[in-house]
Parts: C-alpha cells; structure tokens; sequence
C-alpha cells in the first residue's frame, strides 16, 4: 500500500510541474507585421508569433498594441491568446 501511495504521490508532483512549465508565458508589444495567410504575428523587437489555426482576426494591424500568451514549440512562439490593447 505504501508503495502504490507513494507512486501516486510522485506523479502528481511531476505531472503539477509539468503543467506549471506549459502554462505558457504573456508578452505585450507593437504589431510590425501581420500575415492572415501564413498566420503569423511579427512584433516590432523582431519576434514571430504563430496564431492558432482558425484565428479570427480582432482587426490586427502594423502600429497596434496586442498582449499575447503563448508557448513554445518545436522553437516557435506559439500565440494562445491575442487581445488587442487600445
């Protein structure tokens, strides 16, 4: 019994870091560019942002404030969220 708790308890302190790690991370900056067809975000400190497949366009465009949470992938900046900022 001991061992069966003890098991349990290691992997729900690995799968909470693990979970903590991926929340991901939130950025504000000024639009550079905006490609609807590639759906990439670039800012303007030069950073390429990924959006979601079936991203809806808020009316991003170069000049704008936008505060984005995303993660990594694969060494992408991956966007989740992207809220303009007026």
């Amino acid at each position: 019994m001991r061992v069966i708790l003890a098991s349990l308890t290691a992997a729900t302190i690995l799968a909470s870091s693990v979970g903590a790690f991926a929340a991901g991370t939130m950025s504000t900056g000024t639009i550079k560019t905006f490609d609807a067809k590639q759906n990439v975000l670039t800012l303007s400190d030069g950073t390429a942002y990924s959006l979601p497949k079936g991203f809806k366009d808020p009316g991003l465009k170069a000049g704008g404030k936008v505060e984005l949470g995303w993660h990594m992938q694969n060494s992408k900046h991956m966007a989740d969220t992207v809220k303009l900022i007026r």
